[in-house]
């Protein structure tokens, strides 16, 4: 049996990260992430989860409010 291992590279960096929950859309900038060089998709600590949970289940007040168009 042959296994192929391929090395990711991750980069930390800050990301945008964007979430529709209950009817409402929110977007949380400068979210620290791992990101894979290759695929850009983004992996997060347990904690930041935890504190991404807790600003949109305790309906913080938002820094500043956008419009967007529905299509």
């Amino acid at each position: 049996m042959t296994t192929n291992f391929r090395q990711e590279n991750f980069i930390e960096q800050k990301v945008t990260y964007t979430l529709e929950f209950d009817g409402k859309f929110f977007i949380i900038e400068n979210v620290p992430a791992r990101v894979c060089q290759e695929t850009g998709e983004s992996f997060f600590s347990p904690e930041t989860v935890e504190r991404i949970q807790e600003i949109i289940w305790q309906n913080k007040s938002p820094k500043r409010v956008i419009k967007t168009p529905v299509y």
